[in-house]
């Protein structure tokens, strides 16, 4: 009685086989078509084709490699800065110890500054700029690799740093280190500025009636370098940072917004697309809204530092203490594969949704402490 069924099961599983066989010899059949006319050919045509192959797979091995190995990762940077023994305010003359000799022109410099340089450098110099990279811009296919599952999520995350970055750069000019009463503006953070809202995926080649582009990595860089030439002169007094109630209010203003805006996105694709682990946009989504509170943790971190004076008096040291752990605690969530699944789900977790609740309780803080400081 089973010799009918075994041979049944055996047929099926020949007949699976047949087809699976049948499709993989459809796939190659290019591939192969191709190497034997290749074999055919003479040297003189066969040596510029393998050696442009050998290049063209050792920029894909390049490529591969710069969006998998996310170097110096680290949700505990900020700790590296030792913020806990500033003793004053950004831009404020350096204290001593009792019974020692202030040195003469020697001012705070802004940790804001330092972090924010910090970042550029962390993006473009200790890890390649994936956004501007040729491949990346190619895709799959001519196919964006945003909309594929693939090798997109460092560079959604390095945006999300460089939206914080970029952020943070506008408010410098705007408010923190332009005085209050005066219209100056700092000409370097001015270029910083100008430079960070430069376009993301720039290569060599685009679509400019004047020639060759500036590649994305060479503006950041420059603007990196004016951050830290400005600090330099900050410390020695020849710069000025305008640590007031006023400034940190419209700062925290400007940053709640932003993260504001991270959070509806963050909201509209949990909402709206409920693919589980077949959502190929909800890792961009994911890893953007993750590169902002890693670089706000860090800015905010150092904000901490350079408007203490400010945060004593108002009595704003518990809530921002407490903003501080919400946004480390939002770093620990670090998911292998990103599902957008649906909130009442069982199967499938809903990380966007998930991180969405930190974001947002991140941003309820920034905007009870940004009420405090308006009365």
């Amino acid at each position: 009685m089973l010799d009918p069924i075994v041979a049944f099961f055996q047929r099926v599983f020949a007949a699976i086989g047949r087809g699976i066989g049948l499709a993989i010899a459809w796939i190659l059949s290019p591939f192969i078509a191709i190497a034997n006319w290749y074999r055919g050919r003479a040297w003189i045509i066969k040596g510029p084709i393998g050696i442009a192959l050998l290049v063209l797979i050792g920029l894909y091995g390049y490529f591969f490699w710069q969006t998998q190995a996310w170097t110096n990762f680290d949700p505990d940077y900020p700790n590296r800065y030792n913020l806990a023994a500033r003793k004053n305010d950004a831009g404020l003359p350096v204290k001593v110890a009792a019974g020692q000799t202030a040195p003469a022109n020697a001012c705070e410099r802004s940790a804001i500054v330092d972090v924010t340089a910090d970042l550029i450098d962390y993006n473009v110099n200790q890890n390649a700029w994936i956004s501007s990279m040729l491949l990346y811009k190619v895709g799959l296919f001519g196919m964006d690799w945003d909309r594929t599952p693939w090798l997109d999520n460092k560079a959604s995350f390095q945006r999300g740093i460089n939206e914080a970055v970029r952020r943070t750069t506008v408010e410098l000019v705007d408010s923190l280190v332009r005085m209050r009463g005066t219209s100056g503006i700092n000409p370097l953070l001015q270029s910083v500025r100008s430079k960070m809202q430069y376009e993301e995926t720039n290569w060599y080649f685009g679509l400019s009636p004047f020639g060759p582009l500036t590649p994305t990595p060479s503006q950041y860089r420059v603007a990196m370098k004016d951050l830290r030439t400005f600090n330099d002169e900050l410390s020695k007094c020849a710069a000025t940072f305008d640590a007031r109630a006023d400034n940190f209010l419209e700062f925290m203003d400007r940053v709640s917004s932003s993260i504001g805006s991270t959070s509806a996105m963050l909201r509209e694709r949990s909402e709206n697309f409920n693919g589980g682990w077949f959502d190929t946009r909800a890792d961009d989504r994911f890893w953007f809204a993750y590169g902002q509170l890693y670089g706000y943790y860090g800015v905010l971190t150092a904000a901490g530092a350079d408007f203490d004076g400010v945060i004593t008096q108002r009595g704003l040291g518990p809530i921002w203490n407490e903003s501080i752990k919400q946004l480390r605690a939002a770093l620990r969530i670090q998911p292998f594969i990103i599902s957008n699944g649906q909130e009442d789900g069982w199967i499938m977790p809903t990380h966007l949704a998930t991180l969405g609740f930190y974001v947002l309780r991140v941003r309820s803080n920034l905007v009870e402490m940004r009420d405090i400081l308006a009365r």
